[in-house]
């Protein structure tokens, strides 16, 4: 099948019905992965700081420094973070934080080698692009120098967070101070010759046009056909409660839109195996529904999260959860790994993994959130 230009990519997305991408969709899915199969990860997704100079408009987490509510963790107290994962059985961390001026790059490093070496059994899927660039600026090193770090401390994936719309005008309406202009691509791009694997994000439903999708979306096949090293694309939408950007974002991105872009996505980015559905970031029974619309993937448990929650956006799950709503869309669940290395399959299994008994004690446990999802 010959690749969609640009041009054509926003036609497509344009006007196309639904219907028809959803079936283009499901065509390509079905033919990259397994067509019975949806994979997930046991995962958590805690912060070291919410301390951040961005001041990005459409963030309710970050804190300015001393204010009463600002925290900078410990490296012990991250690892706090990492042995409760093991407590509850989880395989993935996913540690992300503000942009704190306060941090440097032996921090990171010693986050990094301490979780390597205290917890081999845990994934640490750590920084993003932007903690990665603030950290080269606070401590005078280049990027490649601080990802170089990262690799040589043990760090193999990093995840895609900070993306937003991969558009000089929007970065410049919505975070001009996050960054430099074409930043996150360039972090991605050095730490795939490095070696890394990282996850591609998009977070829409605010000042973006259709031709700003496509320009995200074309960004990212350039940087996949030049050095290879995106595993999955993960789109999500915007939460506007308690964020600076809700006062002037009028129209709010629906159902129909989170799907759009999920069938739209999976039929440009020819060069990308996975497109995850988010059951978090959209709610459960849309989560569920947007398996069909040709993601294979349906991101982690998140035993731990903070940002979302922080819009006042909860959704919860479990191990048994997570199983349940993929079996509801009709596939069969597999856990795996950030390299998508597949773990475990659960073909005809009816329960799941459950701790040992007083491996969590009680006051370990996470608060308790409404388990609803929110909008």
């Amino acid at each position: 099948m010959a690749r969609i230009s640009f041009s054509e990519g926003v036609d497509l997305f344009n006007h196309a019905p639904l219907e028809e991408l959803q079936q283009r969709a499901v065509e390509i899915r079905n033919a990259k992965n397994p067509p019975n199969r949806v994979t997930f990860v046991l995962d958590s997704n805690p912060n070291y700081t919410n301390v951040c100079n961005a001041d990005c408009t459409f963030c309710a987490f970050y804190r300015h420094p001393g204010a009463k509510d600002a925290y900078e963790k410990s490296v012990d107290q991250v690892m706090e973070h990492l042995a409760f994962a093991r407590r509850a059985g989880l395989t993935t961390v996913l540690l992300q934080g503000g942009l704190n001026d306060n941090l440097k790059l032996d921090y990171y490093v010693e986050v990094v080698r301490r979780a390597v070496h205290d917890y081999p059994d845990i994934y640490p899927h750590f920084f993003t692009a932007p903690e990665i660039w603030n950290c080269a600026k606070v401590s005078n090193k280049t990027i490649r120098e601080v990802l170089q770090a990262l690799w040589d401390a043990g760090q193999r994936t990093i995840p895609g967070g900070g993306a937003e719309i991969l558009s000089e005008r929007v970065r410049s309406t919505i975070s001009p101070k996050k960054m430099a202009p074409d930043a996150w691509i360039d972090i991605h791009h050095t730490a795939h010759d490095i070696g890394f694997r990282t996850t591609a994000t998009m977070m829409y439903g605010h000042v973006e046009e259709p031709e700003d999708i496509v320009t995200h979306l074309e960004t990212l096949r350039q940087a996949q056909d030049v050095i290879p090293g995106f595993t999955a694309f993960i789109p999500w939408s915007y939460k506007r409660h308690r964020t600076a950007l809700r006062r002037t974002v009028k129209n709010w991105a629906g159902t129909d839109a989170f799907f759009r872009i999920l069938a739209f996505s999976r039929i440009y980015l020819d060069n990308f195996d996975h497109v995850q559905a988010s059951w978090f970031g959209e709610g459960k029974e849309t989560g569920i529904q947007a398996l069909h619309y040709g993601a294979d993937d349906f991101g982690g448990t998140v035993v731990e999260e903070n940002v979302h929650r922080a819009t006042g956006h909860i959704c919860k799950t479990d191990h048994q959860g997570m199983l349940d709503m993929i079996r509801a869309a009709g596939y069969e669940p597999a856990q795996r790994n950030p390299l998508y290395d597949i773990l475990k399959t659960y073909e005809g299994v009816d329960t799941v993994y459950v701790p040992p008994e007083g491996r969590v004690k009680e006051e370990d446990k996470l608060p308790i959130f409404e388990d609803c999802c929110q909008k």
